[in-house]
């Protein structure tokens, strides 16, 4: 996997992230159009999982007032944001966003991601993700990133166990998704983790 950097004291970034197949960048006021018609298209396949959507949620209006917020976050070194782009096509497969950024004696962080319908099960996010990882675990120094997922999101909860996640516990009525309160699990990974799977070679996929 090749980092394309730097990150000008872990605040405002411009360069890309890259695996084999894809590569990452933060977003742009431009990807609004394609990103809103991903979203459109795989809003029945994402609502079960994603808090309940507004009405102006696809709008550009909205889509701009997101870039601004998180350019704000990007400055304020407390969230990273990227969008996913298949290599041989340059065309939006998801997005990934680390945020809670924590320095200090936690030097942490939480990942959410999301894939279009007709993108998933090609393996993009678990290469997504290693970019990502990487790049919060050599870049950014992070000692621990965490994430979420439903109970009953199977998928989800095989990609971080393949990542090399540990499940931490469960969390009841832990967020309101989709007009109801949801248990999720709570998964982590080290750097120490991830340095181990890449020593073995359990990330040979990068």
């Amino acid at each position: 996997m090749q980092l394309n950097k730097k990150i000008t004291n872990y605040g405002y970034f411009r360069d890309t992230l890259s695996g084999p197949n894809i590569f990452l960048r933060r977003p742009h006021a431009k990807d609004w159009k394609e990103w809103a018609e991903l979203r459109s298209d795989s809003q029945s396949f994402l609502r079960p999982w994603e808090p309940a959507w507004t009405p102006g949620a696809l709008s550009r209006s909205e889509f701009r007032q997101r870039i601004r917020q998180q350019r704000r976050l990007i400055d304020s070194k407390q969230a990273y944001p990227f969008f996913i782009f298949r290599k041989k096509d340059n065309c939006i497969l998801g997005g990934i966003t680390i945020s809670n950024i924590q320095r200090g004696v936690s030097k942490s962080g939480t990942i959410g991601y999301w894939i279009g319908e007709k993108h998933s099960r090609h393996g993009y996010m678990k290469e997504g993700l290693s970019c990502v990882l990487s790049f919060l675990f050599s870049e950014l120094e992070l000692h621990r990133v965490q994430a979420f997922c439903m109970t009953k999101n199977i998928s989800s909860k095989n990609l971080l166990e393949n990542l090399g996640f540990r499940l931490e516990g469960e969390i009841r009525d832990c967020l309101y998704i989709n007009d109801r309160w949801e248990d999720h699990l709570l998964y982590n990974i080290l750097s120490t983790d991830w340095s181990l799977m890449l020593k073995k070679g359990s990330a040979n996929f990068l």
